[in-house]
């Protein structure tokens, strides 16, 4: 375990970062479940969870809790795999189960468990190509499925509501409207193609070729077939020339629907797993709506969700959840788009410190933690935000490791790109344990470019630290 202690000029960050650090620790307990044999420490999804979920899994560890974590999350991964037929899959809802690829990718770069990449990439493989026989239209080169983390039936336009049977997940779709779902191919067939969940899949068929290549295996030709393929579908079914963004979703009821709204997930993914090109890049950077207490999951809100004085949202569509503003930090920061980052980073600063925790989901003009509203076996109602939210913790984190500290992590070892601003301009990190070393780093100036980057005293060429690296290590790095 590491025992962390973050110094910067600003006091706010100071406290937000120790509460992110207890509200992860706080949700690790004992659990077993898919391939692990006996109950052992595993991140939990919350404070109000008693199980990891894939995708909470997936991102918490992809976040950085492999970092601190590494066994719990190592641990984590492997108790939403299963052992069906024989062969090693990711389990959980399907439609974005395949996240898990990204989170044991990240675990490993971390780490370096080879024992772990081996399983990792059957499990990957296997996957693929059973999502691939059971939900890809080879017609839209697309995958169906809803979006990722958008379990909740108000992620989704009216078309999909009026049929739910007043349900409040998009898992009851199925079962109640089975003559609409595409299933003859032994899958779910929802017949809805969403861009967060497209853009995981383009991203998993890269990682399971890193895997085999880091394994010293040969790699799948079929993989880079299908990213070929993916990126074709993607940008012919959901790219919106006209408005320079990508669409949310495309449906096949009531004829081909596009929902033209903006998902904070997708166009995340579509910069972070190389989607979009430098000019859609730069298009949807230029487009995105934000409210006063960060990006909603979805905008704008669809109108069955709020009331006539505009200030109630659906709980998946028009709230402010903070593991998607993570990803859109991460995404704004890593494209050159930093006041986009710092707004999202001193948001989720302020709410933070503010509630003395990391919330499941906030209001999106108020910034209070608030739970949208939903239907619940019948009519809409209110919902509850849930308290210490782990992936809103761990998106924090990333903000941090990932941008402010600027942690990239290879199978070589860790290159730094760090950003420091105006009003936060210096930066200590120390305690931090990573495979065979101790850290301390020290970021001072304002701005994205190293000036100097020295390893114990020693000016080196390039902001890179080797894997290979053991013992006590002081960084220090000034940026202009």
């Amino acid at each position: 375990m590491n025992h962390l202690r973050l110094d910067t000029n600003m006091e706010t960050v100071n406290q937000a970062f120790r509460i992110a650090l207890g509200d992860l620790y706080g949700n690790i307990s004992l659990f077993q479940d898919g391939l692990l044999k006996e109950p052992v420490p595993v991140i939990l999804a919350g404070l109000e969870y008693d199980t990891p979920w894939t995708r909470d899994a997936a991102i918490n560890v992809w976040n950085g809790a492999s970092l601190l974590f590494p066994e719990e999350s190592r641990n984590t991964l492997l108790s939403v795999l299963t052992g069906q037929e024989g062969q090693v899959k990711i389990g959980g809802q399907y439609w974005d189960a395949i996240i898990w690829a990204a989170g044991a990718w990240q675990y490993y770069v971390t780490c370096g468990d080879r024992e772990f990449l081996s399983l990792a990439r059957q499990a990957v493989v296997n996957s693929l190509y059973w999502f691939e026989e059971r939900e890809y239209d080879s017609g839209r080169q697309l995958f169906s499925g809803a979006a990722c983390y958008g379990d909740g039936i108000s992620a989704y336009g009216d078309e999909f509501s009026d049929s739910n049977q007043g349900e409040s997940g998009i898992d009851h779709w199925p079962a109640a409207n089975p003559d609409k779902c595409d299933s003859q191919k032994g899958g779910v067939g929802i017949p809805m193609y969403t861009l967060s969940t497209n853009c995981l899949y383009f991203l998993a068929y890269q990682l399971a070729d890193d895997m085999a290549r880091e394994l010293g295996e040969k790699e799948d030709p079929h993989f880079s077939h299908m990213r070929r393929l993916l990126l074709e579908g993607i940008n012919r079914n959901l790219w919106l020339p006209e408005e320079g963004t990508f669409a949310y979703y495309c449906s096949l009821l009531s004829g081909e629907h596009i929902c033209r709204s903006q998902e904070a997930l997708g166009l995340a993914f579509s910069l972070l797993c190389g989607v979009a090109d430098e000019s859609q890049r730069r298009q949807i950077l230029a487009h995105c709506e934000t409210t006063p207490a960060g990006i909603p999951c979805v905008w704008p809100p669809f109108a069955r969700y709020t009331e006539p004085d505009g200030n109630a949202f659906g709980r998946h569509s028009g709230t402010v959840w903070p593991h998607a503003q993570g990803f859109w930090a991460d995404a704004a920061k890593k494209s050159g788009a930093y006041p986009a980052f710092w707004k999202e980073f001193f948001s989720l600063t302020r709410h933070a410190v503010r509630d003395q925790q990391f919330g499941e989901i906030y209001h999106p003009l108020t910034g209070q933690l608030y739970g949208g509203r939903q239907e619940l076996s019948g009519p809409i109602t209110e919902w509850h935000s849930c308290n210490r939210q782990t992936w809103s913790a761990t998106a924090y984190l990333r903000m941090v490791f990932e941008d402010l500290c600027g942690m990239e992590f290879s199978p070589e070892g860790i290159h730094f790109a760090p950003l420091l601003g105006t009003e936060l301009n210096h930066l200590t990190l120390a305690g931090l344990t990573w495979r065979n070393a101790r850290i301390t780093l020290e970021l001072s100036g304002s701005g994205c470019q190293v000036e100097t980057f020295t390893v114990n005293g020693v000016p080196q060429k390039q902001p890179f630290l080797p894997a290979r690296t053991s013992g006590d290590v002081s960084i220090r790095i000034t940026l202009i």
